[in-house]
Order: C-alpha cells, then sequence, then structure tokens
C-alpha cells in the first residue's frame, strides 16, 4: 500500500476520534515546534536573511495553530508535549532528529563540506524534505476534515508550505548545481523515516 494511502487510512480514524485527534493535532504542533528551535539554533547571529527569519517564524506559528485547534474538540486537553499527550511520541521525536542527523552527514559525505557551510546545506536538504512531506500529509489531513464536517481546518499552513517549498527550490538553485539530485536523495531518507512513523501510528 502506497504512503499517501496508508496515512489517509491512519487519518480517517484519527479525526473520528476526538482523543486521539487531540493527540494527532498535539503531535503535528511539536513536530513545528521542533522545526522552529532547529532553524532558530541554526540562524546566523549576523548574517540571517529574511527568508530564514520568515520560515522560522511560520513554523512557530504553526505550532500554536495546530495547537489552538484543540480547544475545538470536546473535552480534549494537551497542555503540553510530554508522551502521554502525543501520538507514538518516540517516532514524532525522533523523525526530524534523525533526518538532520542524516542529512548533515550526507552533506559531509557526498559534497566535503564541514562547520556552517554543512549546516547551511543540512538546513535546505531537511526543509525541502519537509515541505514536499507538509504538502502530502496536510492535504490529506484537511480533505479528511472536510468530509467529516470536523471544526478544524489546515488551509493557512497549506498555504504557507507552498510557499515555503518555493523559496527552498529557489535558494538549493543558489546552494548547488545538482541541487535536484541533491533533493531527491534526502527525499529518499525522508521517505523511509516517514514510512516508520507511520509504522507507529498504525500500532496505535
Amino acid at each position: 500500500m502506497k504512503q499517501e494511502e496508508r496515512l489517509a487510512a491512519v487519518v480517517k480514524k484519527v479525526v473520528a476520534s476526538d482523543e486521539l485527534h487531540a493527540k494527532w493535532l498535539n503531535s503535528l504542533s511539536m513536530m513545528e515546534n521542533t522545526g522552529a528551535r532547529k532553524i532558530s539554533k541554526y540562524e546566523h547571529p549576523t548574517f540571517t536573511d529574511i527568508i530564514v527569519l520568515k520560515h522560522a517564524a511560520e513554523e512557530a506559528r504553526h505550532a500554536y495553530y495546530l495547537k489552538k485547534q484543540i480547544g475545538k474538540l470536546k473535552n480534549e486537553h494537551c497542555p503540553d508535549y510530554s508522551y502521554s499527550y502525543l501520538l507514538a511520541p518516540v517516532d514524532s521525536y525522533h523523525y526530524l532528529h534523525q533526518l538532520d542527523v542524516d542529512a548533515c552527514r550526507y552533506i559531509k559525505t557526498t559534497l566535503g563540506l564541514e562547520g556552517r557551510a554543512m549546516k547551511h546545506g543540512a538546513y535546505l536538504l531537511v526543509t525541502y524534505a519537509i515541505e514536499v512531506r507538509a504538502d502530502m500529509l496536510y492535504g490529506i489531513y484537511q480533505a479528511e476534515l472536510t468530509a467529516q464536517k470536523s471544526k478544524v481546518n489546515v488551509k493557512s499552513i497549506i498555504a504557507e508550505e507552498e510557499g515555503h517549498l518555493t523559496e527552498m527550490q529557489r535558494m538549493l538553485q543558489s546552494f548547488h548545481t545538482d541541487w535536484q539530485r541533491l533533493a531527491d536523495d534526502m527525499c529518499a531518507v525522508e521517505h523511509k523515516l516517514f514510512d516508520r512513523w507511520i509504522d507507529a501510528l498504525e500500532k496505535v
């Protein structure tokens, strides 16, 4: 079964249960917040451009927005990102961290870059792969929200993630002439990690 089909099946069950839905929203919020914190950590104290600032701000806003959506569900409360308030907590936490590690290793091995240059390349590739994934995930999620007439919606996030993807493509083109091959390689790495995350969600 394709990833899209597996994810759609998981999301359908999640949206049908307020308890699971709250933990799903909290998990997505945590992952968006992790992304925002990673970008902030990556930022250079002096040479940070407006695109990076915009990206960090929007990821943080997504985390807040998703957290606020939990209030639209009946009697559900997820005060923080403790494991008991998340779906597949270990894999949810592990996903972005492992992708970051894999990207740094890939950049160092493939392009021979280290230090700041390696971190910059990893930021671009990880962000690109995440934006490709976000386009798929939030699209499937919104379709199910609409089908079940949920009060929750993620349309504003979808619009911003599409903008992020265009920006990352432009930045990658400036980073390396063979950027598409690099991006495809990183998407293949992300694909495996996402498979593990779906495996964990299916068990829940």
